[in-house]
């Protein structure tokens, strides 16, 4: 299941206003913070989950969102938050710092 929240759609409008409306990709990415959950534009695909709200489709490859679900998306001042029950994070926490674990 794939929960969007109305800030998310107002949030989204707005970003559409000026352009032909795609899929919006739910993925897991990795990052210096560890692995995360991000959202980009793309087609669709036989192995995606299809969420509709509002006039936007948020897809999900299948087996990432039977791991993942529920997944929420939110907006609020700082961005986008993609929550869910993935146990997410492990990276090092301190990129572009001296002794860095992920700048060798």
């Amino acid at each position: 299941m794939i929960q969007v929240t109305e800030s998310a759609i107002e949030a989204v409008s707005e970003y559409f206003a000026t352009m032909d409306v795609k899929p919006i990709r739910i993925f897991l990415t990795q990052g210096c913070g560890g692995q995360q959950l991000a959202m980009a534009l793309d087609e669709i695909k036989s192995s995606d989950a299809v969420h509709k709200a509002g006039d936007f489709q948020f897809i999900m490859d299948r087996s990432l969102l039977d791991q993942a679900k529920p997944v929420q998306i939110d907006y609020a001042d700082l961005g986008f938050k993609i929550s869910s029950n993935l146990e997410l994070g492990g990276g090092c926490q301190s990129c572009g710092s001296a002794g860095s674990c992920c700048g060798s």
